[in-house]
């Protein structure tokens, strides 16, 4: 199984390079409106947010704000497939404009967006990020009334293009072969996830702005979603792209994936993780299949009565549903003029990685 992952330097406003209903998931983290580090990239998009923020009017600079990302909404709505999924990950801000506190809800402005071009709003997922730092606390400290409660988590929130689920024939292998585990889906479907932190991005090599740039969500997030919302073979494109981090987790998964990003320098980023998502890919591989073999050395001893046999692997699985799984590790990475192209091969669990086997350290033809 092949897979190709193309990245464009470009405005998000204009997916021209993808045409109508190519793509089946969308997994992507907007810049946040009214979060201060984003302020000049809004800003250069369009020079009237500059001038109401420096007016203090706050209200007029989140809605102009939203209507840069919207634009970009637009887009996805043309070149998701009917039934599609769009899962935007954003959270909202806390600012004080013109000697005025108060939260902007991002994902409020965006829900209501989506719901207006006639996507279905489905449950959202809560994803919980503590900090440690003592001055997280906003307000008046000890006094009453005038502290506030501490935005601690962000929004996973998901879409579906439509009204209607996407159309699979019955009995059709790949997306059998695209499940996950019973316990997977225990774990991946509550509406709160916490233990997955986000990571500082490091850009050492970069420029103050880029460093700026923090922050970027784990690769276990996109991850997760892909399993959850897409099938292998399916594309899925972040026109946020960032460091690559969604690309990055649909070479892991057997997915293809279209990335669109502004700044260019971050696809060096993008490359040293490609260098070595061969070994990611096996290691993530490897602690999915060893995770369930625990959960059923588990149950076993528990007297759970495991009914089916996986028909890939020497183990037992809880549904029907899970007999054709069929997990992959990455057998080659090459460079092409746009991005990669990413072989597959089914896991076996005899099987070993060679890392240096690996063709993704080529020259950059990007």
């Amino acid at each position: 199984m092949e897979t190709e992952h193309r990245v464009y330097i470009g405005n998000s406003n204009n997916l021209s390079q993808i045409i109508d209903d190519e793509v089946e998931l969308i997994v992507t983290s907007p810049p946040y409106p009214m979060i201060e580090m984003w302020d000049g990239l809004f800003s250069s998009l369009d020079p009237d947010i500059e001038i109401a923020l420096d007016s203090g009017e706050g209200k007029e600079a989140f809605e102009l704000m939203h209507q840069e990302l919207s634009e970009t909404w637009d887009e996805i709505e043309r070149v998701l497939v009917d039934g599609g999924i769009a899962c935007i990950n954003i959270g909202d801000a806390t600012r004080k404009v013109d000697d005025s506190f108060r939260v902007y809800q991002n994902h409020a402005r965006v829900t209501e967006y989506f719901d207006e071009m006639g996507f279905e709003p489905l449950p959202d997922i809560l994803w919980r990020k503590p900090t440690n730092s003592a001055a997280k606390f906003m307000g008046s400290g000890m006094l009453p009334p005038n502290a506030y409660a501490t935005l601690e988590h962000e929004y996973l929130l998901v879409f579906r293009n439509g009204k209607d689920s996407r159309d699979f024939q019955s009995g059709t292998d790949v997306r059998y072969e695209s499940a996950y585990f019973w316990e997977e889906r225990n774990e991946w479907f509550p509406d709160v996830w916490e233990g997955i932190t986000g990571t500082l991005q490091e850009l050492e090599n970069a420029d103050e702005e880029l460093r700026d740039r923090s922050a970027a969500y784990p690769v276990e997030l996109p991850y997760r979603l892909i399993n959850m919302y897409s099938a292998y073979g399916d594309t899925v494109l972040d026109p946020f792209w960032g460091t690559g981090t969604t690309s990055l987790a649909a070479m892991i998964a057997g997915r293809n994936s279209v990335g669109y990003e502004l700044q260019e320098e971050f696809t060096n980023v993008f490359d040293s993780g490609v260098s070595e998502v061969k070994e990611l890919a096996y290691d993530t591989v490897e602690r999915r299949i060893r995770r369930h073999e625990e959960f059923v050395e588990r149950g076993l001893e528990n007297g759970k009565d495991f009914k089916y046999d996986a028909e890939n692997y020497d183990f037992p699985v809880t549904t029907k549903q899970e007999k054709q799984l069929q997990l992959y590790t990455i057998d080659s990475v090459r460079q092409t003029e746009n991005g990669y192209v990413v072989s597959h091969t089914p896991y076996n669990e005899s099987g070993s990685i060679d890392a240096d086997t690996s063709e993704a350290g080529a020259d950059d033809t990007r």
